[in-house]
């Protein structure tokens, strides 16, 4: 193996690692503040992280003669589609973490996987034998994550984190094909910035109505303390005002900064440089490590149990991920991967 090779390897396993522990982020700052208030606050910081990068991008390209004339208009539409798929996924992955565990958010979360080469039939992309025997294995693990894991019973979480997955499956096709059209930087900073707006006008409209419900239910129903969160809205106005002291929240701080600099903007640009000189086989087979790394900070940091029902359940779903993707691995056909989750 080459050095750049190498160093492409490493840097996809630090994005793998960064976007897994991405979901211990999201745990942690969504003890603080709600679901929809805590997207929207990360995607809007990682589109303003994004956004110094494109604007020296487009400027040395101008500089080299090499920039093509814009059509704004193909570009907001491309952003807004995008967000649009990222709210729709992050807003059920987000509430789905209010009832399961890290380390099931990170696998299931993964199932976009098994999804993409699926709903690609539907764009006349063919679909081996190898994506349904990975299918088979994925929903087989998915069994024992949600099922036996669970003690009997279906977590409800983890039904809206596989809606979840869908949506992210449905994002990594948009994205395959508004990509060749529009700058890559220029379109994620885009998509950070539709998702965090239509997440914070869910903050100010959802929340107020979701955290009373949410309070209603049984505990046993919830993760410890991610319903203890106050509404967006009555948030705002309470620091505001001075009703609220910063310090009720102040250690939703660092798990935003995470989630939006280092999650979003920092490990993107990571994956984007990474592919550059990394074989399609490598990409897939360390991308799909993120549920494994979500289970680890689940397990290292938030103390959360794994029990041998569980860790089955783990290995058949990243073996399936794996084995869905042996075109790839044999070097048949090109891979396309996701951005930041």
């Amino acid at each position: 193996m080459n050095k750049q090779a190498l160093r492409a390897d490493l840097l996809l396993l630090l994005t793998a690692a960064i976007w897994g522990l991405g979901f211990v982020a999201q745990h942690a700052g969504m003890r603080y503040i709600g679901p929809f208030g805590y997207s929207g606050l990360r995607f809007l910081l990682g589109a303003l992280f994004l956004l110094p990068f494109v604007l020296v991008y487009n400027r040395n390209k101008r500089k080299a003669g090499n920039e093509k004339p814009k059509n704004q208009k193909n570009f907001l539409f491309s952003s807004f589609l995008a967000g649009s798929y990222i709210f729709i996924a992050v807003s059920l992955q987000s509430l789905g973490m209010i009832f399961t565990t890290v380390g099931n958010a990170g696998f299931i979360s993964s199932l976009y996987v098994i999804f993409t080469p699926i709903f690609g039939i539907f764009l006349k992309r063919k679909t081996g034998s190898a994506t349904w025997a990975g299918a088979f294995l994925t929903l087989t693990g998915l069994f024992f994550l949600s099922f036996a894991g669970g003690h009997g019973s279906i977590n409800p979480g983890d039904i809206l984190l596989t809606g979840g997955a869908v949506f992210w499956a449905f994002h990594v096709l948009c994205i395959d094909r508004l990509v060749k059209q529009t700058d890559p930087l220029a379109l994620s900073a885009g998509q950070f910035f539709f998702a965090g707006l239509f997440s914070v006008i869910a903050a100010f409209i959802i929340e107020p109505f979701f955290s009373p419900w949410l309070q209603s239910l049984e505990p046993r129903f919830l993760g410890a303390g991610l319903y203890s969160w106050i509404p967006f809205p009555a948030l705002i106005s309470g620091l505001a005002s001075g009703s609220i002291p910063f310090s009720l929240v102040s250690n939703a701080v660092i798990p935003v900064l995470y989630g939006g600099i280092v999650s979003g903007g920092i490990a993107y640009t990571f994956q984007l440089t990474a592919q550059r000189d990394a074989p399609p086989a490598h990409v897939t087979i360390i991308l799909c490590l993120e549920g494994s790394f979500a289970a680890l900070g689940g397990v290292l940091i938030l103390g959360e149990r794994v029990g041998p029902w569980t860790m089955l359940g783990f290995a058949l779903m990243l073996g399936g991920m794996l084995t869905s993707q042996r075109g790839v691995l044999m070097g048949h056909r090109k891979e396309v991967t996701n951005g930041e989750h």
